[in-house]
């Protein structure tokens, strides 16, 4: 699928998968820990999920993401979890969360996997990056709240995707 309303650094790109919508049962992936350990969406079946999904934290932009959502999360129920997707080897994830004092983001790598992104349309074709956008995910696996940042070098919409997970607590 490839959609030429997304950008980066302000040439068109094409995104890889299916998107997801509100309403959709969303997907179940596996992704990798700092630990190397395999991960999966099921694994956190009953709670609030976000989804925070950005190219690399090797950016500005994405680093700034990370911050505000693990500031953010201070102020979230203990039933929302926020969980940061990217390609970044877990290593570098592992680093950045150290350097940056990130406790409340548990980060996952897509990089050995490489599903999370075709199965919710974040794959750019062209850099084999993920997309910029947050996804919501209610209690019974239902996505309720989705974005797709238009400009891939843009923050997210933190307040809406935020507002969206305090409504299914």
């Amino acid at each position: 699928m490839s959609d030429s309303r997304i950008k980066f650094q302000g040439k068109h790109i094409h995104l890889v998968g299916n998107r997801v919508r509100p309403g959709d049962k969303a997907p179940d992936f596996t992704l990798v820990d700092r630990g190397l350990k395999s991960v999966s969406l099921s694994d956190f079946k009953g709670k609030v999920v976000i989804l925070s999904v950005f190219p690399s934290l090797d950016t500005p932009v994405c680093a700034t993401q990370n911050r505000k959502f693990n500031e953010a999360a201070v102020n979230l129920s203990d039933d929302i979890v926020i969980l940061g997707i990217s390609v970044d080897l877990p290593f570098a994830q592992a680093r950045f969360c150290a350097a940056e004092g990130i406790d409340r983001v548990i980060t996952l790598s897509d990089y050995m996997y490489r599903e999370f992104g075709t199965k919710y349309g974040f794959l750019i074709d062209e850099l084999k990056l993920l997309a910029r956008g947050v996804v919501v995910i209610d209690r019974d696996g239902i996505v309720r709240y989705v974005e797709y940042v238009s400009e891939v070098t843009d923050e997210p919409d933190y307040q809406a995707a935020l507002a969206a997970a305090k409504q299914l607590v």
